[in-house]
C-alpha cells in the first residue's frame, strides 16, 4: 500500500469529495456564497477561486492518498484570499500567518498516520515559502449562532485541540477564539500527538454550506 501528499491544484479539485467540490463556504462571503448556491454556481467558483489563488500565491492545500485514491485533505490560504475570515467576530488574521480553514481524513483511514503526514506537509510547504505561522478560527461550545447558519462547525477544528498541539489563544471568543501557531512549533510536532491530529481531522467532515 503507497501513500503520497501532493498539492491542492486545478487538475487535483477533481479528486475532492463532490460536495466539497461545490462548498464556498470559506471561499466567497457570506452573501456571495449565499448568490451562487441559488444561482447553482458554487461549482465554477470554487474553481475560479482556486485558479485566482495558484495564480497569485500558490497551492492552497495538501491531499494524501493511498493506492491513488484520496483519503483526506488540509486547506490553507492567506486570509486576503478568504473572505469568509472576515466574518468571524475574533478577525483578522494576523498578517504573516496563513490561514487553516479545515481538513479532512476518510473514516477507515483514520488512525494511521494520514493527518500527521498532511499536516507535517502543510507545515514545511508553507516554510519554504517564507510563511512564520499558522492561524485558525476555533470552534468551543455547543450553540449555535448566526455565523453557524452559514459555516457549519463540522468544518471547524475545536480550539481545545489547537491548544492541545501547541496553538495558543491570540484573541479568545466564547465560540470562535483565534490561535496561532509559529511553523518552527508546527515542524517539531512529534508522533504522540498523532492520535489528537487524526481524531480532529476525522471529525472535520466535508464542509457543506447552507442557505445564508
Amino acid at each position: 500500500m503507497s501513500r503520497r501528499v501532493a498539492p491542492l491544484t486545478l487538475e487535483a479539485l477533481s479528486d475532492l469529495p463532490t460536495r466539497c467540490r461545490g462548498c464556498v463556504a470559506w471561499e466567497l462571503d457570506p452573501v456571495s456564497a449565499g448568490r451562487a448556491v441559488a444561482a447553482g454556481g458554487t461549482a465554477f467558483e470554487k474553481e475560479a477561486w482556486l485558479s485566482e489563488v495558484l495564480l497569485q500565491w500558490g497551492s492552497a492545500g495538501r491531499l494524501a492518498y493511498v493506492d491513488d485514491a484520496l483519503v483526506g485533505f488540509v486547506t490553507y490560504a492567506p486570509p486576503v484570499h478568504v473572505p469568509r475570515s472576515r466574518a468571524f467576530p475574533t478577525s483578522p488574521v494576523s498578517g504573516d500567518a496563513v490561514l487553516l480553514m479545515t481538513g479532512y481524513v476518510e473514516q477507515q483511514h483514520r488512525g494511521g498516520g494520514i493527518a500527521r503526514m498532511l499536516v507535517q506537509s502543510a507545515a514545511k510547504d508553507l516554510t519554504q515559502r517564507g510563511v512564520r505561522a499558522i492561524e485558525a478560527f476555533g470552534v468551543a461550545g455547543t450553540e449555535v449562532d448566526a455565523l453557524d447558519a452559514g459555516l457549519s462547525a463540522g468544518c471547524m477544528v475545536p480550539a481545545a485541540f489547537f491548544e492541545a498541539v501547541g496553538f495558543t489563544v491570540v484573541r479568545p471568543h466564547h465560540r470562535y477564539p483565534r490561535l496561532r501557531l509559529e511553523l518552527r512549533t508546527a515542524l517539531s510536532w512529534r508522533e504522540d500527538v498523532e492520535a489528537a491530529l487524526e481524531r480532529i481531522l476525522g471529525r472535520a467532515r466535508v464542509p457543506v454550506l447552507s442557505g445564508v
